[in-house]
């Protein structure tokens, strides 16, 4: 029996928790002991932070052999939850403080689409090029982004027209609704990745140390109006919490940009007069945002990075001196571990700031406004001209040839976090 404690002793040792948890729907941070336990018998169903059809939610006082609560019936139970919003939070979450890189853009910029290319590139390259898995922390989270992923890349008929409907303000599919002080909220639902090295990885030894979990959001454009965040859905609370701040720059709706690209391209885009957005103004909404909820002073530059990816490079290409349909990657001579060409993303980043700073300079004066540290990306989703179909635009699946998405997470990675992807120059 001693010998047996003594064994159990040492594995719990190797497995080290977090003090704290954030929990990644309401962004409060507690302790990793308060965290609640959900119940599994059914007569434990009507919770009061989630209504009647929830399981209860509940602070365990008895546990089984294996470390699991049992709820007030005496089932085991296996999923825990934050103790403010009530919803479930992956285990990985006791292990691994979460890295929050908000994408922050204008209404029908694109955000979806480019978060779908961007997990399924990270997910389809990270392990030949650098060595990481990256997979799904939660598969019920992520499901949205799983279903575009499958419209987009996996279709049996890959000449079939295929689109995402836009983010609508209220989507079930990316908000959660809770109870928080009384009243009932929209909560963006998180989309989770566990980023670890395998076993090539010259860092493998250290996986316990270096793996991370990114999270994501795909709020809907209005949310970043201002005016658009309230009390009852503090949908965008998750760019104060972020390690980066990402504004996807939608070139399409800048009416500069249009003039510029018609001699460029035939795409349907750039004839949609409908939408046209002033994004240096909700770039600097969210930028007053983030100081609000971090209690900052109003005219001081935030200190997360902040990275301009400008969409649709397929498009506007042609207006710098650059071959973007070449990515930024090096190989390192060591295995299947790559390396990110930090000469070129520089080089890169200048001369799409100088285009900015010709067509839209009041956007890039907001931008360094904003931020202490700002880096520009050409980015494109799709890497192809859609159609259009009524109101949709649609694409070929065997058209599409994602540009540059998971430069910017990779840059990131590189540049602010320690280990997992390598840089050079």
């Amino acid at each position: 029996m001693a010998l047996m404690a003594s064994t159990n002793a040492a594995k719990a040792e190797q497995i080290k928790l977090l003090k704290f948890i954030t929990c990644p729907h309401c962004w409060r941070r507690f302790q990793t002991c308060d965290i609640a336990w959900v119940a599994r018998h059914e007569d434990l169903r009507g919770d009061p932070v989630l209504g009647q059809d929830a399981f209860l939610r509940f602070l365990p006082t008895r546990f089984n052999v294996n470390g699991e609560a049992l709820d007030a019936r005496g089932m085991a139970c296996q999923v825990l939850a934050c103790p403010r919003c009530h919803l479930t939070i992956a285990r990985l979450f006791l292990r691994y403080e979460p890295l929050i890189f908000s994408l922050i853009g204008v209404p029908f910029s694109g955000k979806s689409y480019f978060l779908t290319a961007m997990t399924w590139e990270l997910g389809r390259l990270l392990p030949s090029h650098y060595s990481l898995v990256f997979n799904d922390v939660d598969p019920n989270s992520n499901v949205t982004l799983a279903d575009y992923q499958k419209s987009l890349f996996l279709q049996k008929d890959r000449q079939q027209h295929v689109g995402i409907i836009k983010t609508q303000l209220d989507s079930t599919a990316h908000y959660d609704q809770t109870n928080l002080e009384g009243q009932s909220v929209l909560l963006p639902r998180p989309f989770l990745y566990n980023m670890r090295p395998l076993r090539e990885h010259p860092r493998a030894d250290e996986a316990e140390k270096l793996t991370r979990i990114l999270c994501l959001y795909d709020n809907a454009g209005e949310h970043f109006l201002p005016g658009y965040d309230t009390t009852l859905a503090p949908g965008t609370q998750h760019m104060a919490k972020a390690k980066v701040l990402m504004f996807l720059f939608d070139p399409v709706q800048d009416p500069r940009f249009r003039e510029q690209c018609l001699s460029l391209s035939q795409d349907p885009q750039l004839n949609d007069l409908s939408h046209t957005q002033m994004q240096a103004v909700i770039l600097t909404e969210a930028a007053s945002r983030v100081r609000q909820y971090a209690n900052l002073p109003a005219s001081r530059r935030l200190d997360q990075p902040l990275l301009v990816l400008v969409a649709k490079s397929d498009i506007w290409s042609g207006l710098i001196d650059e071959d973007l349909a070449a990515e930024p990657f090096l190989p390192a001579g060591q295995g299947r571990f790559n390396l990110l060409d930090g000469a070129r993303i520089r080089r890169v980043s200048q001369k799409v700031r100088a285009l900015l700073a010709r067509l839209a300079p009041e956007f890039v004066g907001a931008a360094e406004d904003a931020c202490k540290e700002v880096v520009y990306f050409p980015v494109s989703a799709l890497g192809c001209s859609p159609r259009k179909e009524g109101t949709m635009l649609v694409v070929r699946p065997q058209d599409i040839q994602p540009r540059w998405v998971t430069v910017p997470v990779l840059y990131a990675f590189a540049r602010w976090t320690s280990g997992l992807v390598g840089i050079k120059g």
